[in-house]
């Protein structure tokens, strides 16, 4: 467990704490109510797999938000999941700030048990608001992920984050945010690496309706998590040999009144 101090310093770049309302969106061709989101990772697995293949989703509070519709999705489609994500924090990037190499620490620490215990066949990573640092250190890291999940008999996907505002909290460190998916991409060259640009999805404006984002310009409510678990369930299965499930089967089931939603006032 993350200290308290810690975990503050987390929640205050990662959610602020904000409050949000509803948006009009519409996802895979579906209504869904609601918006706004922090998370805190449930730590549980699906096991109702029929296809072999295993998710280990990582990354921050944005990830987290999008787990409960990306779970339902994966689930549908016969893919066992678990959502290792964190409500801060959750980068590999220790860069050289205390909050990062602390949340660096904890992610490296969690991923090596959920190795063992969970034993995924495919790693995905969405790059975080945390992953600070010089493009060297980026690089370095997202290597190692590679190295890590190769030695594991697993394929990594690295994935970029939804656009999202660069409030005072992340100002400082924008350079180090900017520089991280060419990073990625470039940790990618390996066979066993996917590197994906979400802006196809999001485009990259995050006060754009396309965007999807929250009151607070971070976070995705339903409608947004729904949107992405479509787009992203189907490359995994471009990528792990399955056919997703196809959204009317899952994007109005009963993740859509996750806790999370609900703290930041989602329908």
């Amino acid at each position: 467990m993350r200290s308290t101090n810690l975990s503050r310093l987390f929640h205050q770049g990662s959610t602020g704490h904000r409050r949000t309302r509803a948006i009009p969106a519409i996802a895979a061709g579906i209504v869904l109510a609601g918006c706004g989101t922090f998370t805190t990772s449930s730590g549980n697995a699906t096991q109702q797999a029929t296809t072999g293949v295993r998710v280990l989703w990582m990354g921050d509070s944005i990830a987290g938000a999008q787990a409960p519709a990306l779970e339902a999705a994966l689930k549908a489609g016969g893919v066992a999941f678990k959502n290792a994500t964190s409500a801060g924090g959750g980068n590999v990037v220790a860069g050289d700030h205390e909050v990062t190499a602390m949340g660096a620490r904890d992610t490296w620490k969690t991923l090596k048990e959920n190795l063992a215990s969970f034993r995924p066949t495919v790693i995905a990573y969405q790059i975080t608001t945390y992953d600070w640092g010089t493009a060297r250190q980026q690089l370095s890291a997202y290597q190692k992920l590679s190295r890590t999940a190769k030695d594991a008999g697993a394929k990594l996907v690295l994935v970029t984050a939804p656009p999202f505002k660069i409030d005072e909290f992340f100002k400082p460190h924008e350079n180090a945010i900017k520089s991280a998916p060419a990073m990625a991409a470039k940790a990618a060259e390996a066979a066993h690496v996917r590197y994906l640009d979400a802006s196809a999805l999001w485009g990259g404006d995050y006060a754009a309706a396309k965007a999807q984002r929250a009151k607070d310009g971070i976070h995705s409510c339903q409608q947004g998590s729904a949107a992405f678990a479509t787009w992203f369930a189907k490359q995994l299965g471009e990528l792990a040999g399955f056919t997703p499930a196809a959204p009317g089967v899952w994007a109005t089931g009963a993740w859509t009144g996750d806790e999370r939603f609900a703290k930041l006032g989602c329908g």
